[in-house]
């Protein structure tokens, strides 16, 4: 989500800097990375506390590592071990792969090019699916009784759009739906940060906006998520991709992380998201809550 060709150059200028601010990784120790936005931090400090409380090992967080990218290259450098990830961003940003097959499908997919290709392997699918949300405002929503894409795409030319760095860029994200959608806009997309797009949206500085769907403030600011009835975006289960070499030298955090596959549902994500954007609490609070009442930490 993100301006045509500045994250490029911000990714040249930064990603030395982030690289230079991780070490590599040590004999008993794991570093677990994290995109820049409120849920990958949530699963990032919950894949740390797993590991943390079923290992002997030491966990070293490296929040916060700007996009997709940063992230990739950081595994791929061994500056991380772990981070989490979604199958369709990997599919079609990273593998550059076309949009294609159901949720079973395209995590095979993605698990076998990584493992083959890169080195790397993904654990589980922890057990929700984070599609990207074109999101409005719920007052409009009813008022123009949108359900759909489809019928949002009638009224798009009246609206201003706001979007991330990586939606603008990514083969999976504004250039594809414009195409499928035939949307126009009142004037080009604001490129925004993602955690301004919901209150943008609310006070009315836009009138449509690409979040995610698992978003704490969808119900908490009344926004309505429109229908993708051209089923253009392809599933997008969150996972955590992880370095062979890592789990070589490390088994014991395979069974760690596998013991989070299946435990997070779509309300439930949203929730812990709410709990950090919306009631601004605690990340280390929020995880560990949620892990004891999964019965996996005491």
């Amino acid at each position: 989500m993100f301006k045509p060709y500045r994250f490029t150059a911000v990714c040249v200028i930064l990603f030395p800097l982030l690289l230079s601010a991780c070490g590599p990784s040590h004999a008993k120790r794991i570093v677990i990375g994290s995109k820049n936005f409120t849920e990958s931090l949530m699963l990032g400090e919950l894949l740390a506390q797993q590991i943390e409380a079923h290992s002997q090992l030491k966990v070293e967080r490296r929040f916060y590592l700007a996009g997709t990218y940063i992230c990739q290259q950081a595994l791929l450098a061994g500056r991380i071990d772990i981070y989490p990830e979604y199958t369709g961003t990997a599919l079609t940003a990273i593998l550059k792969q076309q949009v294609g097959g159901d949720r079973s499908e395209v995590y095979q997919r993605v698990k076998h090019e990584y493992e083959t290709r890169l080195g790397l392997t993904l654990g589980p699918p922890f057990g929700f699916n984070d599609t990207f949300a074109m999101e409005v405002r719920g007052a409009d929503a009813r008022r123009l009784n949108l359900k759909t894409l489809s019928q949002a795409a009638v009224f798009a030319p009246q609206w201003r759009a706001g979007f991330g760095y990586e939606f603008m860029e990514r083969p999976d994200g504004y250039a594809g739906l414009a195409a499928v959608y035939s949307l126009h806009f009142a004037a080009p997309p604001r490129v925004m940060d993602l955690g301004l797009l919901a209150p943008a949206l609310k006070d009315h500085q836009i009138d449509i906006a690409a979040g995610n769907a698992t978003d704490g403030l969808i119900p908490a600011l009344d926004l309505f998520v429109l229908e993708d009835d051209g089923h253009y975006f392809p599933p997008y289960e969150a996972v955590a991709v992880i370095r062979q070499q890592t789990i070589h030298e490390h088994p014991e955090i395979t069974r760690a992380i596998a013991d989070l596959g299946g435990k997070i549902s779509d309300q439930e994500m949203q929730q812990l998201n709410y709990a950090l954007d919306g009631q601004r609490r605690d990340v280390k609070d929020v995880a560990h809550e949620f892990l004891r009442s999964k019965g996996l930490v005491p």
